[in-house]
């Protein structure tokens, strides 16, 4: 016996553009350490997450991070003090996103971007890093706009030895 599944209709080029604009302030925000408008794109009850690898899963593997919605605002918090040393002052940033696909779900869409970040680490080296991988996204809609649920980075160099991401990455 068969089991049959309902798939979602495709998304619509309204929301294409919604959805792609949302990913690209978001991406904007995190770089131009406008911490304050960047966390206010989350849902209250949102994730953060950026595996060692992969295929990880967050319960039995070591993560870079994993952080819930309090965490994210404590994170957020931090790095507007001024004392988290490791970004003051923050690090210039830019990052460019390609390969945007959007698959609509129950609840929303789902948005896999891949990147690569340059950071110029300012507060010490005066290193240029650059940094790359893939990025899933889940959105939904909240009062009328899109918010972040659930943020996935997976760094290409992820299972290596890898600076501290001090950053909003």
């Amino acid at each position: 016996m068969s089991t049959m599944t309902l798939e979602h209709p495709p998304v619509s080029e309204a929301e294409r553009r919604e959805v792609t604009d949302f990913v690209y302030r978001e991406a904007r925000l995190a770089d131009e350490a406008r911490y304050a408008e960047w966390e206010a794109l989350w849902t209250h009850d949102g994730f953060f997450w950026v595996p060692r690898a992969e295929g990880h899963d967050r319960a039995r593997h070591v993560s870079h991070i994993y952080d819930n919605r309090t965490r994210i605002a404590t994170r957020v918090r931090q790095l507007s003090t001024g004392y988290r040393y490791s970004q003051e002052p923050a690090s210039p940033m830019r990052r460019l996103l390609s390969n945007v696909e959007i698959t609509r779900t129950d609840d929303g869409y789902e948005v896999g971007s891949n990147f690569v970040l340059t950071e110029i680490v300012v507060q010490s080296t005066h290193e240029l890093r650059v940094w790359a991988g893939r990025t899933t996204h889940r959105l939904r809609r909240v009062e009328g706009g899109l918010k972040m649920a659930f943020k996935k980075v997976v760094l290409v160099n992820g299972d290596e030895a890898i600076p501290t991401l001090a950053f909003l990455i």
